[in-house]
This record gives structure tokens, sequence and C-alpha cells, in this order.
């Protein structure tokens, strides 16, 4: 039996927050501006976490190296910024989560890999998101997930005694980075994972199918 956290860390995109559409609607208007077909949601909701750069890459495949990457990926980001919470939401279950962390008085933050300037911006659209205690975005430091620096800085910001921190993601470098962190290391199955078989691989310490099921530990 684990024991009971002093601190939970959350990744942002497909553990907090269902971004995946906002981010597929700006690969296709990209795509049809250049009358490439679209990619359907079933096909882009488990490369969401990736970022522009992944989604640009499912768009595009073998032809991307024959446009300006740089040109596209502003064009995405400038998109998607400006129709960043169209249809983003909460995962079910997540509100009752942090919720009731605030209730047990237990500190949870945000680390995300999504550069601070959309981090920041989905995070004022979300009013329950604001009582986190940290956020740590892609670019806030000097190295990114699965480099462990991100969450150690993190659980630092957190000024715990003793810590005891969870650290719960829906990609193998968000448990990567806990288990090299010396923390307890969460898959949120209900995330962004193509194959949930490939996640017997990861060495994480639990996995969940619903954030509800992370309210059993305290």
């Amino acid at each position: 039996m684990l024991k009971k956290p002093n601190a939970i860390l959350f990744d942002l995109d497909g553990t907090l927050l269902d971004t995946a559409r906002d981010l597929g609607n700006a690969l296709n208007q990209i795509l049809m501006g250049l009358e490439r077909p679209n990619v359907a949601y079933d096909v882009y909701r488990n490369i969401a976490s990736d970022g522009a750069k992944g989604m640009l890459e499912l768009g595009f495949g073998e032809d991307l190296k024959n446009y300006d990457f740089a040109s596209l990926r502003q064009q995405f980001l400038d998109y998607y910024e400006n129709n960043i919470c169209v249809e983003t939401k909460y995962f079910m279950g997540v509100e009752s989560l942090l919720l009731a962390l605030n209730h047990h008085n237990i500190p949870w933050g945000i680390v995300t890999n999504k550069p601070e300037f959309l981090t920041l911006q989905l995070v004022t659209s979300f009013p329950l998101l604001q009582k986190c205690g940290v956020i740590i975005s892609g670019d806030t430091l000097s190295e990114r997930k699965p480099h462990p620096l991100p969450l150690l800085h993190a659980e630092a910001k957190l000024d715990l005694v003793s810590p005891n921190t969870w650290y719960v993601g829906d990609a193998e470098r968000d448990i990567q980075a806990a288990n090299s962190a010396n923390m307890h290391s969460v898959i949120a199955q209900y995330g962004y994972i193509s194959d949930i078989q490939q996640t017997n691989g990861w060495n994480a310490d639990l996995s969940i199918h619903s954030p509800s099921e992370l309210l059993d530990y305290f």
C-alpha cells in the first residue's frame, strides 16, 4: 500500500484538462489552408500530449520536410492561442479531486511541457486551477520532462517537510521524470494513451482509470 501523499503534481494536457479537440482544430485549420486532408479526432487524440511538433508530424507525415516547419509551428501556436479554450474541459472527476485536495490541505501543482504563455492562458480560464501551489511550464527552466528538474523545482517551491510527492501524467516522459525525481509515479490511463498495454513497461508505481481513484489514497 502506498503511503498517503503530502503533495501531488499533475501534468496538464491529458491529465487535468482534455485539450485534444482545440489542438486538433489548430492542426486542421493549417491543413485546410494548404488543401490537405483533415485529421479525425480519433486519430489525433492520442497525439495531443506531444504538442505542436507531434501534431504537425501527424498531419503532414513524410511531407513535413517539404515545408518550413518553423512557420507551420508558429501558425499552429497562433491559431491555438486565439482558440485555446473553445472545446477544452476538465476530465470527468478532476474538479472533485482538486476540491478534495484543497479540503484535506494537500498542496498540489502543475508541471507541463506546454509553453508558459499557453499554460497561463489555460489556467486563467479555469478558476479552480488557479488554486494550485506551483506551475512549471516547458520553458520555465533549462530542462523539461522527461528530465526530473521541473518536478524537483516544483516540489521545492511547495516547501514541503519530509516530501512524499506523487506525480500524475499520461505520457511515458511523465513517469520517467517522476521516477528520476524519486517521486511516486502515477499513470493517468484516461488520458492520451494509444495503447494501454505499452504502459506496463513504464515502471510506474500506480495506474488510475479515473481521477477519482486517487481519492482512495487520502
